[in-house]
């Protein structure tokens, strides 16, 4: 991809963080509006605005000294340098000629004649627009101005980058929220008897079967030793109490897992339940045992039992669809989801899997869709996190080798390879170049596993990794002989959630669009070419090692 056509996408991400933002057209807020009055106390001049610069206009976001407006971007006189990221000072703009016709210096907006602008760019690199001082009297700025006027940009940038945040805590908040209200309704609606444990045996969850069957709540600070007797627990004989040993709550919290224990729960002026109960210990998302989870069954009411499956199958329906909906949300904060939305997840699964081992025939079907739809969803978390993670971890810039990372990669997809009958090798000497050896690894497994994901049924899968100097960096190639990219849907595969029409395995649309992420945030390209013969290359570059700092 040559300058000329960079320009167009650059200026599309530029405008994309911006509206990121949401801060055109907002009130700017008397934090903002205290940096721009600092501003101009420090140059020493009546006049500073806060200007942002969208697709046709320069928005004055807040000013001192006169009355902000809008007006074209092609009158702004902070538009005409702010992308290059560097200050513009120009102690008589009417001297300079670049700016010397512009409507702020001619009197059309104003009779500017001192003039200093401060871009405000991003980590990422995007110009927003510029903190600018100036005054109708020509002046100059010392160097210790200067330094404090770039402080305030940067103030002015963190308080962006804070209000953006706090929206999206809120927003992630909010749909947290929802999920943990969208589980209770779940457990108290089912009429499978859910009972859970913390690590330390004592009881932490009686949904609203469990409340009905023992006729009582879950009293938390009850010893285990005293299940037994207190939820009148028997063996299946119906005369000989239950032993803590034999309890399945505590045999699923001890031993990991159980599956179809019996019992009888004698329940005050009312006819026994004869129940089969199964369950597990629930495993966090950092791999810490959290406790147990068992659900119980009533064997001889299949009937309560298919409208307990039909609940849960509507419920997670309605679920699925709403997690549709929020997905054009979350790709925009995405690097601040946490495992809070994974935990309700797998305790989701944890029961739908111990549903659909008490039935058979098409409610275990259902159940059995219901939980490969859960699964969907925690695979598409963790992608997003991934994709977050790409754009916002530190870059390191050590000397990676190429040669060591692609083996690491081998061995990880090995097992996809050798399924997929899939040859997979490097032609040539892989350098080494500058990067965080982490992330590459994980842009060169998110390519080459692609590879083999889509490969052609037809004929072989071949995956070979090249590298070229090129300049004062490498070029890397990944090509394959598989299905191939049409010429027309090249440029939008890198976009969020992009899926190519002719795709024919699973995926979210995100690998490619977190490679991307990688390669620009080591300051590189990356494209799609046709493979000579058929096929994909995806080409990027990266930075040699000699170039590192």
């Amino acid at each position: 991809m040559d300058l000329a056509e960079r320009a167009p996408e650059r200026e599309r991400l530029r405008l994309a963080a911006l509206h990121e933002y949401r801060l055109l057209d907002s009130p700017a807020g008397d934090e903002l509006e205290a940096v721009v009055r600092v501003a101009a106390t420090v140059a020493g001049v009546p006049h500073a605005s806060l200007n942002l610069i969208d697709e046709n206009r320069q928005c004055q976001l807040t000013t001192v000294g006169f009355e902000g407006a809008d007006s074209a971007r092609s009158d702004s006189m902070c538009a005409v340098r702010f992308e290059t990221g560097r200050f513009t000072y120009l102690p008589d703009a009417s001297l300079d000629p670049v700016y010397r016709n512009n409507p702020w210096v001619t009197g059309v907006h104003s009779d500017v004649r001192f003039y200093a602008s401060f871009p405000l760019v991003t980590p990422e690199g995007h110009a927003l627009g510029s903190l600018c001082v100036f005054d109708r009297e020509p002046g100059e700025l010392s160097g210790d101005q200067i330094a404090r006027l770039q402080d305030l940009a940067q103030i002015i940038l963190a308080l962006f980058e804070r209000r953006r945040q706090a929206r999206i805590n809120a927003e992630l908040a909010e749909l947290a929220e929802a999920r943990q209200r969208w589980t209770d309704t779940l457990l108290e609606t089912i009429d499978v008897a859910v009972v859970a444990a913390g690590q330390d045996g004592r009881l932490t969850l009686f949904n609203r079967a469990a409340r009905e069957w023992h006729g009582m709540d879950a009293e938390q600070d009850l010893d285990p030793a005293e299940f037994s007797g207190r939820y009148r627990l028997f063996e299946t004989d119906g005369r000989t109490p239950l032993a803590p040993h034999r309890i399945p709550l505590l045999r699923a919290l001890h031993d990991g897992d159980v599956r179809d224990a019996e019992m009888i729960i004698k329940r005050p002026d009312r006819e026994p339940l004869h129940v089969s109960v199964s369950g597990r210990a629930l495993i966090g998302p950092d791999g810490e045992p959290q406790g147990a989870v068992v659900a119980m069954n009533d064997v001889t009411s299949a009937r309560a039992q298919q409208r307990a499956i039909e609940d849960a199958r509507r419920e997670l329906a309605a679920a699925n669809a709403d997690l549709r909906r929020s997905n054009a949300d979350l790709s925009n904060f995405a690097g601040a989801v946490s495992h809070d939305l994974v935990a309700p997840l797998t305790a989701v699964n944890a029961y739908l899997e111990m549903i659909g081992d008490e039935v058979e025939g098409r409610p275990r079907q259902w159940a059995e869709s219901a939980c490969r739809a859960v699964i969907r969803m925690r695979d598409l978390i963790r992608s997003l996190l991934g994709y977050a993670q790409a754009g916002s971890a530190p870059v390191r810039r050590d000397a990676a080798d190429l040669a060591d990372i692609f083996e690491h990669v081998r061995v990880d997809l090995r097992p996809a390879a050798e399924a997929a009958g899939a040859e997979v090798a490097a032609s040539g000497t892989l350098p080494s170049v500058a990067g965080d050896p982490v992330l590459i690894r994980q842009l060169l497994q998110n390519l080459v596993g692609n590879s083999i994901k889509y490969r052609d049924p037809e004929r072989p899968c071949r995956v070979t990794v090249t590298a070229e100097r090129v300049g004062e960096a490498w070029t890397i190639a990944v090509a394959d002989n598989g299905l191939g990219i049409p010429p027309e849907q090249r440029r939008r595969v890198f976009e969020m959630f992009t899926r190519l029409d002719n795709a024919t395995a699973g995926g979210h649309g995100i690998g490619l669009s977190t490679c991307w992420r990688i390669v620009e945030r080591h300051g590189g390209d990356i494209r799609v070419d046709e493979t000579p013969g058929g096929g994909t290359t995806v080409l990027f570059t990266l930075p040699d090692v000699s170039e590192q700092g």
